[in-house]
């Protein structure tokens, strides 16, 4: 990361343990060359702050790359499961039964 961190990033255990419900590249075509690690911690920026995409700060990948991310991420099911594992985790960490 080559950015000062924001108290809405996520830290790299976290980021490792949603990473595999993230959908891989598109097949063909030109290599990822965004860092997904960068894009969840900017749409956790905006969720967790309420602001609009366009207000992202500039050190974050262009507002349009992690908009389009964030509506392919809903689209095909991945925000609900990292959104499931989440709240199955903090019930955990609270003692309560994860479902």
């Amino acid at each position: 990361m080559k950015r000062k961190p924001y108290s809405s990033d996520l830290t790299q255990a976290q980021f490792k343990r949603l990473e595999p419900l993230l959908p891989s590249a598109k097949p063909g075509g030109r290599p990822r060359t965004v860092d997904l690690y960068e894009v969840l911690c900017a749409i956790m920026y905006v969720l967790q702050g309420g602001i609009a995409w366009r207000n992202l700060p500039h050190d974050f990948p262009a507002w349009q790359t992690v908009y389009s991310y964030f509506r392919r991420f809903e689209a095909d099911g991945s925000w609900e499961a990292i959104n499931r594992v989440l709240v199955r985790e903090t019930r955990q960490a609270a003692g309560r039964d994860p479902e």
